[in-house]
């Protein structure tokens, strides 16, 4: 089943977020759709294929994954509106820096969110981060790649480091979604991050769950459903487990790298 991406908002992040899913990762036109108040500003993104319309329900009850591109003055009435229509397993990806993760939970009635978290500290990097004023020639800079990278960010810039957890906890949860084992999701996650190295670190099952419940699970059985909101505000068997690991971080970081180069790895 092809991956259905739903980005609710049509302004310059929109844009550019859908641009950069098509030129750095295999989602095709069909798989893309757009809500804005204004669709008829998005005439370059209906030419490549992209449907667009505003009707948000309509979207959120299609998308697999759904970009939250909303001003935060928005937030409340956008969230207000889609709240019973967000499918359980819908993975909700959130732009709107001014709401926690834990108040978009609340006012969405949702747990399956990721949330970057970042500070920015006085620093002379300015001119370094707007140097590129979109974000498709952002992601070639390798300086920029290098910098943004989320476990070796510079330019006092600082990401927390549990939303890392997040997003690999949120893969776990579709593959337990999809009815994948325990055996199968380690495998599939395990070959994402998978370098030509070949001492790259695996993932376990102890990596993700405690090792009482991880010495209880059976290959063939799927992980639990873990809840995304604890995975990326409390310690977690995972982000001890990469906080500790510097060869985890090292494959993490390289792949990150690897893959906006568009490198096979």
């Amino acid at each position: 089943m092809e991956l259905k991406v739903g980005i609710l908002g049509g302004g310059n992040l929109g844009k550019q977020l859908a641009h950069v899913l098509l030129e750095k990762t295999g989602i095709k036109p069909s798989q893309i759709n757009i809500s804005t108040r204004r669709p008829e500003t998005l005439e370059e993104c209906v030419k490549m294929g992209i449907k667009c319309y505003f009707d948000n329900r309509r979207l959120v009850a299609w998308a697999h994954l759904l970009f939250l591109c909303c001003l935060p003055s928005q937030v409340t009435t956008v969230c207000a509106e889609i709240r019973s229509h967000v499918p359980k397993h819908c993975l909700v990806y959130s732009f709107t820096s001014a709401v926690s993760v834990k108040r978009l939970a609340q006012i969405l009635g949702h747990d399956f969110i990721l949330k970057p978290q970042y500070e920015f500290g006085v620093c002379d990097w300015s001119d370094e981060w707007l140097s590129h004023s979109h974000l498709t020639l952002a992601v070639k800079d390798p300086k920029l790649v290098e910098s943004s990278c989320p476990l070796t960010l510079s330019g006092s810039l600082s990401l927390n480091p549990k939303w890392v957890s997040g997003l690999f906890y949120s893969l776990l949860n579709i593959c337990t979604e999809t009815q994948r084992t325990s055996a199968e999701a380690l495998e599939l996650i395990n070959e994402l991050f998978k370098l030509k190295e070949s001492d790259t670190v695996k993932f376990t099952q102890h990596s993700y769950v405690s090792s009482s419940y991880a010495s209880s699970l059976s290959p063939d059985e799927p992980f639990p459903w873990i809840n995304l909101i604890d995975a990326q505000t409390k310690e977690t068997p995972l982000s001890c487990f990469i906080t500790r690991n510097k060869a985890i971080q090292g494959c993490i970081s390289a792949v990150y790298k690897q893959s906006l180069a568009g490198q096979e790895h």
